[in-house]
């Protein structure tokens, strides 16, 4: 049984920004990749908490993913970053993939406690708590991409290959 995830990245917001690595990312692995799951994309998400959920639901309520993969950029980071947990208030929403094993041997991806204070841990809050209300079986983690760089470049698709591969046989 094909497994079906669920990838989505942000427009840019910042005027000095060309593009958004994230959704550079997302390109790169949609135009390269064959994968045995089914994949779909939720490119360009705006930089907007209430429109980014609101979207981001909407598809997976018609999609019914097995894991959802919420990417987002981190201009001041250098690695890939995969977020424990999403804070909004006194609340902490915590993801319910065991990261530790999803990093276990992955070159440049560390395990973060700070999804930023910003868009991206308003979406991962918000999609974390909606997963909870409705009792979905669904894996959710966000990943902080970090901008591409000759240096970093193989190395961060690479690790999220591999970060792809891991989140659709989680459960198998």
């Amino acid at each position: 049984m094909s497994r079906k995830l669920l990838l989505t990245s942000f427009q840019t917001w910042l005027s000095h920004q060309t593009s958004n690595s994230s959704d550079d990312l997302l390109e790169k692995i949609a135009q390269q990749e064959s994968f045995p799951h089914s994949l779909t994309y939720l490119r360009q998400l705006p930089v907007d908490i209430l429109q980014a959920s609101s979207r981001v639901i909407a598809k997976i309520e018609h999609l019914r993913p097995d894991s959802i993969l919420l990417c987002g950029m981190a201009e001041k980071r250098t690695q890939l970053t995969v977020e424990s947990c999403a804070t909004c208030g006194d609340t902490q929403l915590r993801t319910r993939v065991d990261l530790k094993k999803l990093v276990a041997g992955l070159a440049v991806t560390e395990i973060s406690d700070e999804a930023g204070k910003f868009v991206c841990e308003g979406l991962y809050y918000q999609i974390l708590k909606y997963l909870q209300g409705r009792n979905f079986n669904m894996n959710c983690i966000f990943v902080h991409v970090p901008p591409l760089t000759g240096d970093n470049f193989s190395g961060v698709v690479d690790d999220f290959r591999l970060i792809i591969k891991e989140l659709t046989y989680l459960g198998d």
